[in-house]
Order: structure tokens, then sequence, then C-alpha cells
């Protein structure tokens, strides 16, 4: 029904700064809301930042100040700019399409940050 594809993940150093974009498509009827989520190895999946239709946003407090969550709605678009990366943030990054009784994710996209 919806296909989500990410990308801009790869390998940067610490203090770096990469931009992950989302690419919405398929049958969106109603986007509820759109959010970026990210999973560690051995580690639960998170929720990192969110974009409702409405317009607001909410982040995680570890990344808080240094990633922004931007939506087009448009385009069915919506990026996440991280900003003074650090190697706590190595994850797989999701996104994830929300809407009234359903749900669904992209594959992923990997982002490394090591020296």
């Amino acid at each position: 029904q919806v296909q989500l594809v990410e990308s801009g993940g790869g390998l940067v150093q610490p203090g770096g700064s990469l931009r992950l974009s989302c690419a919405a498509s398929g049958s969106i009827f109603s986007i509820n809301a759109m959010a970026w989520h990210r999973q560690a190895p051995g580690k639960e999946r998170e929720l990192v930042a969110i974009f409702t239709a409405g317009g607001s946003t909410n982040y995680a407090d570890s990344v808080k100040s240094r990633f922004t969550i931007s939506r087009d709605n448009a385009k069915n678009m919506v990026y996440l700019q991280m900003n003074s990366l650090k190697p706590e943030d190595t994850d797989v990054y999701y996104c994830k399409f929300s809407a009234t009784t359903y749900s669904a994710w992209g594959q992923g996209t990997q982002v490394t940050v090591s020296s």
C-alpha cells in the first residue's frame, strides 16, 4: 500500500553531518505522521523524531538540538538533518509512515559515526 525508501546514510566522522531522505509512494490517503526511528545492534528500536500532519514536531532528548525533521507533503518526502553526529548515533535509521489504522516502515539506511 505504501512504500518507503530511505537514502542518505553512510559513514561519517564524529561531529559531521548527514541528511536522510525518505520517499513515500503508493496508496497514500491520509498521512497522520511521518517519523524517523533508529535501531542499533542489540538495542530496541526507538523514536528519533516525528512530524505530524498538523505540523508539530517532537524529538528524542538524545538528538534534540542536533537533528531536525522536515517534511514536504506535496512530494511525500520527509527528511532528517543530522548535525554534530556522535558515535552513539550509529544505527540503522528507519522511516515510518503512520495513518489511521495503517502504518508502514522503510527498510532502513545505515548511519555509522566513527573516526
